[in-house]
């Protein structure tokens, strides 16, 4: 487990952001990006998690290839959680990567691609 404060996470999550390869990822719009602690409980009851599983990052909206047009008054939301990327973690390069694939992969959400997709791309 790596510890940081909470200051340290969000520059981690700034820099993975940066780093972030290619167009899609500096193309996102009315997206905020953020992190909390854990997933609540009706984040895990809709994530439909067991009991045994954990959920690193969150995306919460409705994906570019499934609008109709039309403007979104509220942004999309994209949650990376703290407490199970620091556990997961047992350096600060591992942190760190670990939140820049997170973060990735609930962009590619984002963007509509599915986890069959998304793991096809990795």
């Amino acid at each position: 487990m790596i510890e940081v404060s909470d200051e340290e996470f969000q520059q981690l999550i700034n820099k993975a952001l940066d780093k972030l390869p290619g167009e899609h990822a500096k193309g996102i719009s009315n997206v905020a990006i953020l992190y909390e602690e854990d997933p609540t409980p009706q984040q895990r009851l809709t994530s439909k998690l067991r009991p045994d599983q954990t959920l690193l990052g969150l995306y919460e909206g409705v994906p570019l290839s499934q609008r109709q047009g039309g403007t979104r008054l509220f942004p999309d939301k994209i949650t990376l959680f703290k407490g199970p990327l620091s556990r997961r973690a047992t350096t600060l390069a591992g942190l760190e990567e670990d939140i820049k694939h997170t973060l990735w992969h609930e962009i590619a959400h984002y963007y509509g691609l599915d986890h069959k997709r998304i793991h096809e791309l990795e």
